[in-house]
């Protein structure tokens, strides 16, 4: 396959939908097993599984350190991708399925929590740094580019947080589990929309800073 690191499509400087032959990976990033299941640092599993109910997707095939399932989102060919590592070694197994099926940098969606957002927040980058967030770090180190669209859920809560890891490795808060179905519904949606339409155009539908409050255009 072509190097991971090489820029960016025209298709996506120009932010052209993606078109019906181009198969995209969608990756949830979380950490496995029962203790972590509950924990806001599990929100791209979440979503993961949320796309994998609507559109009738199995997530169960063990591939390369991480659990895989294809399928189709609004007639586009996709995958659907849980890495089984814990959080901070997430890009050894995506760069493995990206090379397995001869795929691009640019045809990877990473879904990740971003506690420098505020809970209900969502955020679209095509490409950036990891901006703390240790899944983004090993994504980029392992595929040797930061050019790859990621969908930020945010997940700050409405008071002063004194230690991040305890933060997002302990459960959600009761206060803001209401709001969870229409948090992962939204970022699914969003998600959809990036895999039919384009990066740029699912930005301007789905930004937010808040539940309620769009992005200024």
């Amino acid at each position: 396959m072509g190097d991971l690191s090489s820029a960016a499509s025209a298709s996506e400087v120009s932010g052209a939908p993606a078109t019906a032959d181009r198969r995209r990976v969608i990756a949830g990033l979380g950490n496995p097993g029962v203790r972590y299941q509950a924990t806001p640092h599990n929100i791209g599993f979440w979503v993961v599984d949320e796309l994998a109910k609507r559109h009738n997707i199995c997530v169960a095939k063990s591939e390369h350190r991480t659990l895989t399932g294809a399928g189709k989102i609004r007639n586009h060919d996709v995958v659907l991708v849980k890495p089984q590592t814990f959080m901070n070694d997430s890009g050894t197994g995506l760069s493995a399925v990206l090379k397995f099926r001869n795929l691009a940098n640019e045809d990877l969606i990473v879904v990740h929590d971003e506690l420098d957002l505020p809970w209900t927040g969502l955020r679209i980058r095509k490409n950036g740094s990891a901006a703390g967030h240790n899944g983004v770090k090993s994504i980029i180190g392992s595929l040797k580019t930061d050019v790859f669209t990621r969908v930020r859920v945010g997940i700050r809560p409405n008071h002063e947080v004194t230690d991040a890891a305890e933060y997002v490795l302990a459960p959600l808060e009761r206060e803001l589990r209401d709001e969870v179905e229409e948090v992962v519904s939204y970022t699914a949606d969003a998600v959809e929309a990036i895999v039919a339409e384009g990066a740029v155009k699912a930005m301007a539908k789905f930004n937010r800073r808040a539940r309620g409050i769009q992005e200024d255009k």
